[in-house]
């Protein structure tokens, strides 16, 4: 009797069917090599002779002769994955990976069981995909990605891509604090407030024009509000409330160290270093003049 003849399949088409399906809901894909490593699409970057770094302006967008490599080049394109350079990085892709932070995500990398034990305890539940070592945990919300933030754990958001593993399991939840303080270097605290950031002379002869206190904690408490609930461009947003609020507030000399201290707190609990925040109000201050 003639045994049948097992049938291989062809992983690497596989790939690209992965990445058109990825691609046709929004999801921003890329081809990865052997050893999880991106490829270099353009003549800077081929052989990955660019050690990795693709050429970034400073806004962190890829200024190849086309977005080539790594997270830069992840696209929701399905005719330029299909196309030249990337048709023949996906002919010889090991995986497929994806930009978290391109559809508004936030991943979560456990590397190994005791990171994952430490995630369970730790972090509120959301949606999972087993690795080959541990876990992904995938939050919904965007932030600065940051390698090696305690044992075992990497924050793979903006700026970064992680490898595609399948759509996991249970219900996703919103990006916690407990995350974002993950990449937060330096602990938020009243510090900033006395880093060379003071509050200006007040103008007028020092009168506040605002007649009660609960004007100033309403707007502060706004400020607060609209730097935590940014999903993207966190260094503007900080700037333009930075703004706002010595535009309203900064020449009546009612801002206090408490006042200042409460908003680099939130600006830093989006990922925003001390250096970041007095560069952001002291660029607002100098707008306004001062």
């Amino acid at each position: 009797m003639t045994q049948p003849v097992p049938i291989r399949r062809d992983h690497r088409a596989e790939h690209l069917r992965t990445a058109l399906s990825l691609a046709a809901r929004g999801i921003p894909v890329l081809p990865l090599r052997a050893g999880k490593r991106p490829f270099g699409n353009c003549a800077a970057c081929a052989g990955n002779v660019c050690g990795g770094r693709p050429h970034m302006k400073s806004g962190g967008t890829c200024q190849c002769p086309a977005p080539c490599h790594a997270w830069a080049a992840a696209t929701t394109d399905t005719t330029a994955i299909t196309s030249r350079p990337w048709a023949a990085a996906w002919r010889m892709a090991a995986t497929v990976a994806y930009h978290p932070g391109g559809t508004g995500l936030t991943v979560v990398d456990l590397d190994n069981t005791e990171a994952v034990t430490w995630a369970r305890q730790t972090l509120p539940a959301t949606r999972t995909v087993p690795t080959t070592r541990g876990e992904h945990w995938i939050y919904r919300g965007t932030m600065q990605s940051a390698n090696a933030v305690r044992p075992g754990v990497d924050i793979k958001s903006t700026m970064a891509y992680a490898r595609w593993l399948g759509p996991g399991t249970g219900t996703m939840t919103d990006l916690p604090p407990a995350v974002r303080a993950l990449a937060v270097k330096e602990p938020p605290t009243a510090r900033p407030a006395s880093q060379a950031i003071t509050v200006p002379a007040p103008v007028g002869g020092g009168e506040c024009r605002h007649r009660t206190p609960a004007y100033l904690e309403r707007g502060i408490a706004m400020a607060e509000q609209r730097i935590t609930e940014a999903r993207s461009a966190v260094h503007t947003t900080v700037y333009r409330t930075f703004l706002a609020v010595l535009s309203a507030h900064g020449q009546c000399g009612c801002l206090t160290d408490t006042h200042i201290a409460r908003l680099f707190t939130a600006a830093q609990a989006k990922g925003e270093s001390p250096r970041h925040c007095t560069d952001a109000w002291t660029n607002a201050r100098t707008r306004l003049g001062l």
